[in-house]
């Protein structure tokens, strides 16, 4: 697909087929996150890769939206702060560095024709618990994974005369 149709054709799944996804394009899609810019190449993040099924009673404690452990995995994108890259201000880059390698890998995902979906509504307490995840690695982000089974809907953007400015603010 070209990069232009990649984009424009992403959107938000919230409906998975049961259909596993091949080793080949998990890979892919992870490794297009590896490959991501992070201020000074200190790529302060980690991905678990979690197989939902047999698993979906205790993702349900993470989100409870019924679509986020339908698809066949969920990977779970997060920020280590210790490690990031921080401006003379004290502004810690982590976290956008792991936003950056999010939005690589969901754009490879829908080149490969996978469906994702960025969410950032879960409970972080039961992430950590169920995960086993250690203080200093943050949860972030978490994106089911799989073949859809959706539709897109309409996509509203604001005009690009509201978002772009010229020379000054």
């Amino acid at each position: 697909m070209e990069f232009t149709e990649v984009i424009k054709n992403r959107y938000s799944v919230r409906a998975y087929k049961s259909v596993p996804i091949e080793d080949e394009k998990l890979n892919e899609v992870l490794e297009a996150a590896r490959l991501a810019p992070t201020a000074c190449n200190l790529q302060p993040f980690q991905f678990i890769v979690i197989h939902t099924k047999g698993k979906e009673e205790d993702l349900k404690h993470i989100c409870r939206v019924p679509w986020f452990s339908q698809a066949p995995i969920i990977i779970c994108a997060c920020a280590i702060e210790s490690e990031g890259w921080v401006r003379k201000d004290g502004t810690n880059y982590s976290f956008i560095d792991l936003a950056i390698a999010v939005d690589h890998l969901i754009l490879a995902a829908t080149n490969l024709g996978l469906g994702t979906c960025w969410v950032g509504a879960f409970d972080v307490k039961a992430a950590r618990e169920v995960l086993k995840i250690p203080a200093g690695v943050e949860p972030l982000i978490f994106i089911p994974l799989g073949y859809s089974n959706d539709q897109a809907g309409a996509k509203y953007r604001k005009p690009i005369e509201e978002l772009v400015r010229y020379e000054q603010y």
